[in-house]
């Protein structure tokens, strides 16, 4: 009895050392203009959701770079990251990077366009709203937006775009 739970439990061990291995995400490089808290604080959403190994680099001309990923001008952002041979342009969320490094479609990469109030990076240290909704900021006269829904789209190689996930 004592030997098939030893078995038993070395067995699970293996396991659990398996699902560890699986989960190891590759290592993120982050090019920006300039450094900027929102995409530092960004970069640190990454690391806090997997990513170990997150490198913030500063070039001088990123419209290069986004030109050479393949990056659509209408969804361009800040700054543009890549992870595995995909370009991740502005403040994706972790989960949809890791969707796609999961699934491992035909495509270019991932973006989210422009600077949406609310994406990881772009809280501005507000709640959170677990519904989605949009928030105003009672503090200011003009009634503020404090968070946007926004959506992650995908650029596959055969030049469709579609919706990866929504916010």
């Amino acid at each position: 009895m004592l030997k098939k739970l030893l078995i038993a439990l070395l067995a699970a061990t293996a396991l659990a050392g398996a699902g560890a291995a699986e989960k190891k995400l590759p290592p993120v490089e982050v090019y920006v203009p300039h450094l900027c808290l929102a995409c530092l604080d960004w970069a640190e959403h990454l690391r806090q959701n997997g990513f170990s190994r997150v490198t913030v680099k500063e070039v001088d001309d990123l419209a290069a770079l986004k030109k050479k990923l393949k990056v659509p001008e209408d969804l361009e952002s800040v700054h543009t990251a890549v992870v595995a041979g995909y370009f991740v342009e502005g403040h994706v969320p972790a989960e949809d990077i890791v969707e796609l490094l999961r699934e491992k479609p035909k495509a270019y990469g991932i973006a989210v366009p422009g600077l949406p109030r609310g994406a990881p990076g772009r809280e501005f240290s507000m709640p959170t709203c677990e519904t989605g909704c949009t928030m105003l900021d009672s503090q200011t006269a003009e009634r503020e937006v404090r968070r946007e829904m926004f959506n992650t789209m995908v650029v596959y190689k055969d030049g469709r775009v579609k919706v990866w996930a929504r916010h």
